[in-house]
């Protein structure tokens, strides 16, 4: 009786591993509140403690988690070493909320879907948002930008968030439906089954 082979660092591409998940692995860290230099150090933390390991691919969404949780948990190691408390119920909420919205494609579609949402904003709205989360405006120096009120501001893009959220998940939800070509072709299959028998 033979025993089967055991799993070697070698049944996988490690270079294939990084290009598929770096992207997905940093942008999860910054999802937990990393710094952008601390998330590309944790990502290739992540990937070195991958590869000095036996490890096996066995599909997109189970390495996918298995990344994130080495991530996690050198987020969490750096955190404490810090002297900073992780509360772990707020990261479990962000696990199970990036785990919806970016699902096994590292966020891509969920990207996607953001840029196309931002183009129906209207031209103050966008630009509120973007002083905001790509400047780091407060918000006084966003409604002076606007010369609106800082009650203005901040109405402004709250109802610019909502339609954002709005939008992104009606999007990442139909792209999940079948299409209406994949109906139509259901559809037929199921008639001329019913009118064979």
């Amino acid at each position: 009786m033979t025993t089967p082979p055991e799993p070697s660092a070698t049944s996988f591409n490690p270079a294939d591993l990084i290009k598929t998940y770096q992207a997905g692995i940093w942008r999860y860290l910054r999802a937990l509140g990393c710094e952008s230099a601390l998330a590309e150090d944790l990502t290739q933390e992540t990937f070195l403690h991958v590869l000095q390991r036996p490890f096996q691919e066995i599909n997109a969404a189970a390495t996918a988690a298995y990344l994130r949780k080495i991530a996690l948990n050198l987020f969490i190691s750096h955190q404490r070493r810090a002297g900073k408390v992780v509360v772990m119920e707020a990261v479990e909420e962000i696990d199970r909320t990036w785990t919806t919205w970016a699902g096994n494609d590292s966020g891509e579609a969920a990207l996607d879907a953001l840029r196309e949402c931002l183009k129906g904003l209207t031209e103050r709205a966008r630009m509120a948002l973007e002083l905001r989360f790509r400047s780091d405006r407060s918000r006084d120096e966003i409604a002076t930008a606007l010369e609106i009120t800082e009650h203005g501001a901040k109405n402004l893009m709250q109802r610019a968030k909502q339609q954002l959220k709005t939008c992104v998940e009606n999007k990442l939800t139909s792209d999940e439906r079948p299409g209406p070509a994949e109906t139509a072709a259901t559809e037929n299959s199921a008639s001329s089954k019913r009118r064979s028998s």
